[in-house]
């Protein structure tokens, strides 16, 4: 099952608790001192794609199934984590079991919150993190190449790995992230066998002050805006405090609060969003009396392995995909008229799925 997991990190008092709140409605204890948050936390909720909605009022479906997003939040980090310092290890290791990392930092001043280095600096922040990640790979490189060059001796097969991780630890020392290495698609391939945090691609969220609503920018989020172009990351500003106000409010009431600040969806959607795309992640849909749901898989999906995510069997037995895009759905209200229309094709087993196709599998 393709489900999307994303470590929340940041250094502590920078918003992070505060986030998860609003993100799983989740009342967890955010205090104004670090390590409030020991265990990691893990809330999941719903993407929402208003799509869901309009077709399960088309097939009078009796529920709607969203693809989700999990968020771990992971404890404050800090200078020193990855020898142990604080409650490092252990923290490292929640974040290496999610696919992608979800990097908050503080982008707005106030003397009420202290600032774990004494003053407001994203990059910094940013860097002290990218820091501890690297280090932490390092030691896991040094540690398994040691191993892997005894065994070596004898299994000649294991010479490739020896000299991608020597190529690995190169890099590291030289404080760069290992998602900025050039491999060749078999070092890739090795490199999918280790839990490396550097590896993983990595989304910034900007917490700003209530003041910046609604344009969300200010010097400090341009700051953050540049260095993530230069490596290729995508930034996401936020306002925590106003996130978490928003998530104690019911749909209607949580609406008309956006609009009276100027916007038109909340943050939490606007990062679901993001770490979604950010994955390459896509949906099919699937709609009929029983449910409307969505499915997640990656783009370049085939109709067969897609049908896999729904039963093993159907993946195994696969006949026909019967494809409708959703603007077709909706053009011609619904799968009979859009047949009609001509617009329903038959997919084989190759078929590559498009976001937002409304299939229906036939299969043995």
């Amino acid at each position: 099952m393709t489900h999307l997991s994303c470590a929340i990190v940041g250094l502590p008092n920078v918003g992070k608790s505060t986030l998860f709140n609003a993100l799983t409605r989740k009342q967890i204890p955010s205090e104004n001192f670090p390590f409030c948050t020991i265990d990691p936390n893990i809330g999941t909720i719903n993407l929402i794609d208003p799509r869901l909605k309009v077709l399960s009022e088309m097939s009078k479906s009796q529920k709607i199934i969203y693809a989700t997003v999990s968020f771990v939040d992971v404890a404050g980090l800090v200078k020193g984590a990855s020898q142990g310092e604080g409650l490092g290890n252990q923290f490292l290791s929640h974040i290496r079991e999610t696919n992608a990392i979800v990097q908050v930092v503080r982008c707005f001043e106030d003397s009420d919150i202290i600032h774990v280095a004494g003053k407001v600096d994203p990059l910094q922040d940013i860097e002290v993190i990218g820091l501890e990640l690297i280090l932490a790979d390092l030691q896991m490189v040094e540690n398994t190449l040691s191993r892997i060059e005894k065994q070596a001796k004898t299994k000649k097969e294991l010479i490739p790995t020896v000299e991608f991780l020597k190529k690995a630890t190169e890099h590291l020392n030289q404080n760069l992230p290992l998602r900025f290495l050039t491999l060749t698609p078999e070092e890739e391939a090795i490199a999918k066998l280790y839990p490396f945090l550097t590896k993983k691609k990595m989304l910034y969220v900007c917490n700003v002050a209530e003041t910046d609503l609604p344009s969300m920018e200010n010097p400090l989020v341009q700051k953050v805006r540049e260095y993530a172009e230069k490596e290729g990351s995508k930034v996401v500003p936020i306002c925590a405090k106003i996130e978490e106000e928003i998530s104690r409010l019911d749909e209607k009431d949580s609406k008309e609060f956006l609009e009276s600040l100027g916007l038109q969806e909340s943050g939490l959607d606007r990062l679901s969003r993001e770490a979604f795309s950010l994955l390459g992640l896509i949906t099919y849909i699937t709609t009929g009396e029983i449910e409307t749901r969505a499915w997640t898989i990656k783009k370049g999906t085939t109709a067969a392995e897609a049908a896999g995510e729904i039963h093993s069997d159907i993946e195994k037995g696969f006949i026909r995909a019967e494809v409708v895009s959703y603007e077709d759905m909706i053009r011609y209200k619904g799968r009979v008229g859009a047949k009609e229309a001509g617009k329903a094709r038959s997919e084989g087993r190759e078929y590559t799925v498009k976001d937002g196709d409304v299939i229906l599998f036939f299969h043995n």
